[in-house]
């Protein structure tokens, strides 16, 4: 039984990786508690045929991808709100994104997510409260164009 079999993929342990079009290195060195957003959804086109009751036939219609939501983000850099910044002022400004599953141990890659042509849509400041003493923390939104599922090395 190999590896993979053994040891389902978990949820806990993931790495979100941004960086702009045209630039290796990340947008900005940040960590997030969650990700949600990772889904492709196809619309069907139902047809009937005449003189057929008993059937329907269903023909694959476009495809709409989900919006990217990180939350919970700690960072002292602020990358995430220069990109949202200059994509307002460059509205052809994108981004691309890989989200990668680890394994347990947290540094053995699965598997990744690779998003193209992101744009953030959203971005929202901690709440402050000079009670709390609570680390600040960000949320951001990004709708993408395409979403790959792929073991790693599947996207060179």
């Amino acid at each position: 039984m190999t590896d993979v079999q053994a040891h389902p993929f978990s949820t806990f342990n993931f790495a979100v990786e941004i960086a702009l079009a045209g630039d290796a290195r990340p947008l900005v060195d940040a960590a997030f508690s969650d990700c949600d957003g990772l889904e492709m959804t196809q619309e069907v086109k139902t047809i009937r045929e005449g003189g057929s009751n008993d059937r329907q036939i269903r023909l694959p219609g476009p495809v709409a991808f989900g919006q990217l939501t990180l939350k919970r983000g700690m960072t002292a850099d602020f990358g995430l709100w220069d990109w949202f910044n200059r994509s307002i002022a460059d509205p052809t400004l994108r981004a691309s994104a890989e989200i990668v599953l680890l394994a347990q141990d947290g540094r053995t890659m699965r598997a990744r997510f690779q998003l193209t042509r992101c744009l953030p849509v959203k971005i929202k400041a901690p709440a402050l409260s000079a009670r709390d003493g609570a680390i600040a923390i960000e949320e951001l939104q990004v709708a993408y164009e395409t979403l790959k599922l792929g073991p790693l090395g599947a996207f060179a």
